[in-house]
């Protein structure tokens, strides 16, 4: 979802009343980590997937988050094999269709505008370069 949106409160219509479980940032925009912390129900996880930029900061209440919600914050930027594997199953099998992840197909003449669409992280969830374009 895009993090511009008020998650928590989409999350609370389309899941009963609830937030998630689990949820995974796979931005470092300050944004979109706000609002995974806003966003992850009592006993949940929250993955952050991608660093932020240096020097940036987010305020935590340790009362609300960890002593209160029982929050646990982690962070991860690989998988191990098996987790490939797996994954790369659950594509082939359509559980998980990423092509609706990809929000922009670059030349490589246009890899600067792609890394300039990827920093702004406002409209684009992967920006994909495709050399032979």
């Amino acid at each position: 979802m895009h993090a511009g949106k008020d998650i928590p409160s989409e999350l609370r219509s389309v899941n009963d009343g609830w937030l998630a479980d689990k949820v995974l940032v796979c931005t470092g925009a300050k944004s979109a980590n706000l609002q995974a912390l806003e966003s992850v129900e009592r006993g949940g996880t929250v993955l952050f997937f991608a660093p932020t930029d240096p020097g940036v900061t987010l305020p935590v209440s340790v009362n609300d988050l960890f002593f209160r919600n029982d929050v646990t914050l982690t962070t991860s930027y690989a998988g191990s094999p098996a987790d490939h594997l797996t994954a790369m199953e659950l594509i082939r099998s359509g559980h998980v269709n990423v092509s609706e992840m990809i929000t922009d197909r670059l030349s490589l003449s246009e890899t600067s505008k792609g890394f300039q669409l990827v920093a702004e992280a406002q409209g684009s969830i992967k920006v994909i370069i495709e050399p032979q374009r």
